[in-house]
Parts: C-alpha cells; structure tokens; sequence
C-alpha cells in the first residue's frame, strides 16, 4: 500500500498534478507569512495562566488604570546641582514629549527632583495598541529625541528606561527574527548542502521545498492565531522558522539518500523514487511524528508562552513533513538523475555498504564494542555533571541580553538617583474594608519603600494602591519582597489580598516554568518510549534508546553549563531553558535513533543484528551526520539574536545535536547493537529468529510508476 502511494506521487504525469497542487498549497499558506507578525503578542501578562496571581491582578484592576499603559521614564542628570534654568528645562521637555503627535503619550507627571539634588525625572503613560510592540522603538527614539531638543544647551544628560523602554529594546531585539535570523539559518543550510551532496544543483531542490516550509508554516500558524486562538510571541516565531527549515532539510537529506541508493538498483527513476519513499518514508512520519506529538505534549504547561510554542512548532513540522514527502519527491523524479552531477548514480553502481567512512568506524567498533559503549558511557556522564553550573533560576533585564541595551543603561542610573523601582511599583487588589490594614502591612515589607505607598482608591468594594521597591524590580530581593509581601497578606484575615506587577508577573514566570519542567519532561520521555516502541516492535531497544537520549542530553547540558559560565559568561539561565532544550534535544535527537534503528531493523531480517547494525550504521551514518550539521547548524543561528535565551538555547541544542549524530548514535547505539545483539529486539519474533530464518515471503506490489 505504501509503495502504490509511492508510486502515484512520482508517477509520470501524476508528478506534474502533484507539484502544481503542492505549489498552490504550500504558496498559498505562504502568502499569509508575512502577516505573523501582526498576531504575536509580546505582552508577558499574556503568557501566564488565568490562575495566577500577578495575571488577577491585572483582571481586576483594569478599572484603576490603563492595562495597555507603559510607562517610561525619562531621566535627566547633572554633575552638579539641578538649576532652576535646569528645571525650567526638564518642564519643557516634559511640555514637548505631552505634545509629540506620532506617539500615543497621556499626561506626563514631573520633573520630579530627587533628593541628591542633582537629577529630575519625567513619567511618561505610554498606550500601547495592537501594534504598538512594533511601534514601540520608534515611540521611545522620538521621546528621547523630544527631551534631548528641550534641554540643549544645558548641562543635563538624557536616559530613558522604565517598561516601556525596556520593551523597545526587546522588540528591536526581536525585529531581526524574520530576516536576520532566517537568512543566517539558510547560508549554513547551503554551506551544508553544498559539502554533503558536492554538486552544483542537487541541493537547490531540498533548499526551494524547506523554504517553502518555512513560509507556509508561517501562514498557517498565522491563520491558527487569527482564527483559532492561538498564542504566538517572538520567540516562538523564531523557533520556527529554525525549527522548520533544520528539521525539512533532515528529512530531505534521508529521502535524497535512499533516492540515490534506488537509483543504483532501478533504471527507471520513477520507479527509484517510489522504492525509496516506500523504505525512507516510514522512517520520515514515524520521525516527524515524534517530534510532533512531543511538541504538543507542551500543551500541558501552565505557561500559555510554552502551551503554545507546541502546535506552532507542531504545525510546523507537519507542513515541512507535507513538503519533504510529496513535493521534494515530485521535483526530484521532474529533474531526473542528472541533477546529482557530477557525482550521478547509475544503474548497476556497485553498493557501497563496505567501505567509507562510517563502514571503517563499524568494524572498529565490533573489535570491543562492550568496551567502546562502556567508555562512551562513562565519558558522556562525566560530561554532565558540569550541569551543577546552570543556574536556571531567571535573569534580570541585563542579564537577558547578550549585548548592553540603552534601557538597562538608564535603568541602573536611576536607581542611584531615586527609589530603585520607581515607575514599576508592585500592584494590590484587595476587599475596601481591608484596605487601611493591607496597606499597613506591605509599607512593613522589608524593601517596600514606605513612603511611595499610596493611598487606596476604591471602586465596587475592592481597593486599588500600589508600593514602590527600594531595590531593582528585576532583582531577587525585589522578588523575595513579592513573596514575602504575599506571605504578610495572606495572615490579613478577609482581604483576600492580590499582588501584581512586572516584578510579581516575572516571579509567577519563573515558578510556572519551574513547574512545567518537573510535569512535562517525564510525560515527553513517556510518548518517546511509546512511539518507539510500536515503530520498533520491541521493548528492549527503546527501553535502550530511551537512556541513551537521556544520557545524551545531560552531556549536552552539562557541556553547555560549563560553556555558559566560563566561556560566554552568562549570569544564569532562564527557568524555561531546560524544557524548551529538552523538548528539541529528545524530540529531533530521536529522528536519528528512528533513522539508524529502522535501517538496522530492515537489514537484519535479511542479515542478523550484529550484521545489520554494521550496514545500517555504513548506509546511514553519513546522512545522520549531514542532517545533524544541519540542524545545528540551523539552532546556532539564534545566538545572532541578542537574546541570552535563544543564544543559549541555540547553542546547547547544537552541541546536543552534534554529540548526539556523532557520538550517541554512530558511536554507542552501534556498540549496544552489537554487544547485545538480537536480545535487543525483545520480546519480537526477530528478537529469537536474529533473521535466521528465511523472511517472510513479500508479493512484489506494481506500482503506478512501473505501470506507465
């Protein structure tokens, strides 16, 4: 049955139908990529749950302020003391940035002296609309533009911070996700290419079908997000379109080498190809499904950010699955052999499962293979205890970047001069009857400035003030006071006392990160064995497979940590990093357990475990690396991103990728194959037969393409 699918999508002229369907398809979601951008929604309230506190606070006090309001505040030093001509300056600037037409500013409140003396600052009510995240540099350029016009001539200098900024900085950061990032992953995609196939040609096909992968599934994570409700940001986005392109360039590589094997036995090309898709397609579903279903078991996160990165990255996946089955096959059989010139297989080559590269590393293996995988072992482990440095506990804002942004800058200049929180001050509901009591308490808490406490206001029985820190709102102390705020709160019998704000949403995100580690990992790990299993028929072999990804991804984080601290000098990591590296590092790294262990499996009903995992290692080790610079080739351009937890997340996938196609898969499954042998397949039939019994006998299916 698969081989009659087979052969009608490469069939002589049904190949024509098909591309045509495939390009209207493909360009047709492609079409609304552009658009994506439209649909995110950066705000990090949105990416939290209903449930928690930080995101009640905000539905209950919608009433008291402009939820869509971000403040910026403009600073303005001197070295020496504030003038009265000083003064009159800054209430000009205040004048000129109320009167800025182009940016949706409220009333501006100050200059506010400070006490040293020597600085003044501005709070300026930013609106934020559906696409004021894009908007947002180009609003905070022209305030600091305005402020800078008002005072020339004196001696004060302008900074601008405050959320507001802070989010500009974020959105020109994430402006390059598009483009930047995009163009990085497809140069080291042709790099790659180029080397694997060494022909001028053959490697436009697979690059035309995995950009049209990318931008279809653009489009219809677009059109999943307009209609169907679907959470989207910026870093999802960018994740995808990595995600995509790696991960259809890998599936291309192992349709292409199957191809050119075929093409070696069939003198017909069509018939070639529908004998390839009827072997390598199997192994390229049971992969992408993987990966997949893996993705959306993200679904069960409490983050919506996380919940919703699984169908984005699931859609993905299933677009570039649609491309790299039915249109790279179509344009291949379309071209015809030549397009792998100069190096062109032809009928009656000789099969090359005995010599090369990774035909050499097998027969060295099976010298001592129970040596080589218990050395490999213990390598990979001693690699991952330098997991102890990652620190996955969150990052402050200038922590979060990996070069210096202008927000951070201002941020910590006002912080000498005024209360470090100021213009992010902690948000309060609580019942009108409590309010004079809750307010009591938190101007108590340790590192609540109590004189910025304000007053109450009240509407329909619930009470509204907020208090600023007097230490950095990014901070930890500034974190320690939310929790220690709401501990104090919670003794307020009959309050029911809320705590919000960037400083409560930032520590509600970062325990609900924590939390979706601890329930989704093993839940990934579970649909992995399961998935393998029924694709091997066997329970030894994924039981195996299963710690050996395992294994494989502790090296890679431990490796990483190291990197992390003494190389790169991150302060840390943030809490999501590990499962967002996780998902991708079991999710993509089990493509390559599917494509080498599928291949054994076929070789050794003709030939024997031990014998089988020579040949499958020989006919697959090439394209397993390939596709495993590929991807990580495709994840390491994240890190062109200033954004410490795409750099550190691209990196760790790559080193994780590279040890896995490398080291895990080549080196180790290959040692277990042949130590273990056919026990390896328990309780399978070919688990006692080893394939010494002749193979069941197979009625040879006519496909289309034989038929014309």
């Amino acid at each position: 049955m698969n081989r009659q699918i087979a052969g009608w999508i490469t069939h002589r002229w049904v190949k024509w139908v098909v591309l045509v369907v495939m390009l209207v398809i493909l360009g047709g979601l492609g079409s609304f990529g552009a658009k994506l951008t439209s649909v995110q929604d950066n705000d990090i309230a949105s990416w939290l749950p209903d449930e928690a506190e930080s995101t009640q606070v905000i539905q209950q006090a919608g009433s008291f302020y402009d939820e869509n309001m971000a403040p910026a505040i403009v600073l303005l030093t001197s070295e020496e003391p504030l003038t009265p001509a000083d003064l009159a300056a800054a209430q000009e600037a205040a004048t000129a940035i109320g009167a800025l037409e182009d940016v949706p500013v409220g009333e501006v409140a100050g200059p506010i002296p400070s006490e040293d003396g020597v600085a003044a600052q501005l709070i300026v009510p930013i609106t934020l609309d559906e696409e004021g995240w894009e908007e947002l540099p180009d609003w905070i350029d022209d305030v600091t533009e305005a402020a800078e016009d008002a005072v020339e001539g004196t001696d004060l200098r302008v900074d601008v911070g405050g959320p507001a900024a802070l989010g500009a900085d974020q959105a020109e950061a994430f402006a390059g996700i598009d483009g930047i990032l995009l163009a990085a992953a497809v140069g080291v995609v042709v790099v790659m290419l180029l080397l694997t196939y060494r022909s001028p040609i053959l490697w436009l096909i697979p690059l035309f079908c995995g950009l049209m992968s990318v931008f279809a599934s653009q489009g219809l994570v677009y059109l999943l997000a307009k209609y169907g409700g679907l959470t989207v940001n910026g870093q999802s986005a960018g994740i995808l379109s990595v995600l995509v392109l790696g991960a259809g360039i890998d599936y291309a590589l192992l349709i292409v080498a199957r191809y050119r094997e075929e093409l070696r036995r069939y003198e017909d090309r069509h018939e070639a190809m529908a004998h390839a898709l009827h072997r390598a397609a199997p192994a390229v579903l049971a992969s992408g499904s993987t990966v997949i279903i893996g993705l959306l078991c993200l679904l069960f996160a409490q983050m919506n950010s996380t919940a919703g990165l699984g169908p984005v990255g699931a859609a993905g996946i299933a677009v570039a699955l649609l491309a790299m089955l039915v249109l790279l096959p179509a344009l291949l059989v379309i071209f015809g052999r030549w397009v792998f010139w100069p190096f062109v297989p032809h009928f009656g080559d000789p099969e090359r499962t005995d010599t090369g590269f990774w035909a050499k590393v097998g027969t060295r293996i099976a010298r001592a293979p129970r040596a080589v995988w218990v050395v490999t072992s213990l390598i990979l482990v001693a690699l991952s205890f330098g997991i102890v440095k990652l620190d996955a506990t969150g990052l402050s804002n200038a922590e979060a970047f990996t070069t210096t942004q202008p927000s951070v800058v201002a941020e910590e200049r006002i912080a000498e001069h005024f209360p470090a929180g100021a213009g992010d001050p902690l948000q309060i509901i609580t019942n009108a009857d409590q309010a004079a009591e809750v307010r009591e308490v938190v101007a108590g808490v340790e590192n609540v400035d109590p004189a910025t406490v304000t007053e109450p206001q009240v509407q329909d029985d619930i009470a509204y003030f907020e208090a600023t820190l007097s230490v950095p709102s990014d901070s930890d102390e500034a974190k320690t006071a939310v929790e220690d705020t709401r501990t104090a709160l919670d003794d307020v019998e009959g309050a029911d006392a809320l705590v919000g704000g960037n400083t409560a949403l930032n520590l509600d995100v970062q325990e609900a990160s924590s939390a979706d580690n601890r329930l989704i990992i093993p839940i990934i790990l579970l649909v992995v064995l399961l998935v393998l299993m029924l694709l091997l028929r066997s329970i030894a072999a994924p039981l195996i497979l299963l710690l050996t990804v395992v294994l494989s991804f502790a090296a890679a984080m431990g490796i990483s940590a190291l990197v992390f601290h003494y190389v790169f000098d991150f302060a840390g990591a943030d809490s999501s990093f590990p499962l967002f590296a996780f998902v991708f590092l079991v999710a993509l790294g089990i493509d390559y357990n599917i494509f080498l262990m599928t291949r054994v499996r076929e070789e050794a009903l003709l030939h024997g475990t031990r014998r089988g995992a020579l040949i499958g290692l020989a006919a697959t080790g090439g394209v397993i690396t390939s596709a495993g610079f590929v991807l990580a080739g495709t994840f390491a351009a994240l890190a062109t991103l200033p954004i410490v937890f795409l750099a550190e997340l691209g990196f760790a996938v790559a080193i994780g990728v590279l040890l896995d196609t490398i080291i895990v898969r080549s080196v180790l499954v290959t040692a277990l194959n042949l130590d273990i042998g056919k026990s390896i397949w328990w309780p399978s039939r070919l688990g006692r037969t080893d394939g010494s019994a002749p193979p069941e006998p197979q009625v040879e299916e006519k496909s289309p393409a034989s038929i014309a």
